[in-house]
């Protein structure tokens, strides 16, 4: 709220009388006191107009009757045709209240940013209710970069999202067949728009350039990429990518690489053996039955210090004891994993 960004308010005659700056400042302080004869969302506007009035007494007094509108003025406001600069404002007032911040959050004239905004809040409703708007989110990156960045946005919310920003591309490129690496990440990164064209054109054009240079070309491109333009290079992208994407701080886009129907077995087994990925992304592999089927992917999420503990401890049960062995002694696990390899084995009598 701290921006010089001009903002054009529209009130009606009756309104705009106690907002101009020539009006005495007695006027104006009468009116910032919030008791005017006007319609809710009218009186909201006046108010958020005096927050700005040059006069110090003026500015708190319409702060604190805006931060403090009775109920029934509140709920009108919220839920009518407010000015996106009031509803800004108001979320932020209100940032702690998820009742008020739910109904900003669904109203039609609230704008992307304050809908970013209230998707970092730890306030798990208005996140559902920010995650199910397909539209906006296929808008506006901040808000799914705000989504992908907040600890409380889970498995579901992740998975919904990924689904929302599925591309038309999608069919193109999986139905194209078995492609390399480099030339599946020419093809995403064409389809990615004018800013990815010279890192395309150069993957395309050089068929012997080596993994090294590789990656360090999609690095370069990673740092001009949108949260949206990442997901579709995870979910649609080479090895490459999701070796770099799967680390990706957002969890939103390190999800769309477990989502990609291009991963394989070898690498699913290289991401639960990493530390470098996030715990959702082990839970995430930990939680799937047919990844699981595998027994090094079993045994690199057991021996991955970073996996969640209750997954861990469920798939110490599937290792063989010459493993559960090894993790008994090992200092590279928490203590009660290889506690629970003692009792495991201790329970078969081997130990």
């Amino acid at each position: 709220m701290g921006s010089s960004t001009r903002i054009r308010l529209s009130l009606s005659a009756r309104a705009e009388k106690y907002v101009r700056r020539d009006a005495p400042v007695d006027t104006r302080r009468m009116a910032a006191r919030g008791a005017l004869p006007l319609e809710p969302v009218e009186l909201a506007t006046v108010l958020f107009a005096l927050t700005h009035d040059p006069d110090t007494e003026v500015k708190t007094l319409a702060s604190e009757s805006l931060e403090h509108l009775p109920e029934s003025v509140a709920a009108s406001v919220l839920d009518g045709p407010t000015h996106p600069a009031v509803l800004s404002h108001l979320a932020h007032v209100h940032r702690e209240n998820e009742t008020q911040c739910e109904k900003i959050a669904l109203n039609a004239s609230t704008d992307d940013a304050t809908l970013a905004f209230l998707a970092t809040l730890p306030l798990r409703r208005v996140l559902d209710i920010i995650s199910n708007n397909q539209e906006r989110l296929l808008q506006s990156d901040d808000i799914v970069e705000a989504i992908g960045a907040n600890p409380l946005t889970g498995r579901a919310v992740i998975e919904r999202i990924l689904v929302f920003l599925g591309t038309d591309d999608e069919d193109e490129l999986t139905d194209s067949g078995e492609i390399s690496s480099q030339d599946a990440e020419a093809a995403v990164l064409a389809l990615l728009g004018d800013d990815m064209a010279d890192v395309a054109a150069c993957l395309a054009s050089e068929a012997n350039l080596e993994d090294e240079e590789i990656s360090n070309n999609l690095f370069s491109a990673l740092q001009k990429m949108s949260v949206i333009q990442k997901i579709k290079l995870a979910r649609l992208g080479g090895m490459e990518a999701r070796t770099l994407l799967v680390r990706d701080r957002n969890k939103v886009v390190s999800a769309a690489v477990i989502s990609s129907p291009r991963l394989t077995d070898v690498e699913v087994t290289a991401i639960a053996k990493s530390r470098n990925v996030s715990e959702e992304i082990l839970r995430m592999i930990a939680r799937n039955r047919e990844w699981t089927k595998n027994y090094q992917v079993k045994s690199s999420l057991v021996t991955n210090p970073k996996c969640p503990q209750s997954e861990a401890i469920k798939l110490l049960n599937y290792l063989q004891d010459k493993e559960l062995r090894t993790i008994m002694k090992s200092k590279d696990v928490p203590s009660a994993i290889s506690s629970h390899a003692r009792r495991i084995l201790t329970k078969k009598g081997r130990v």
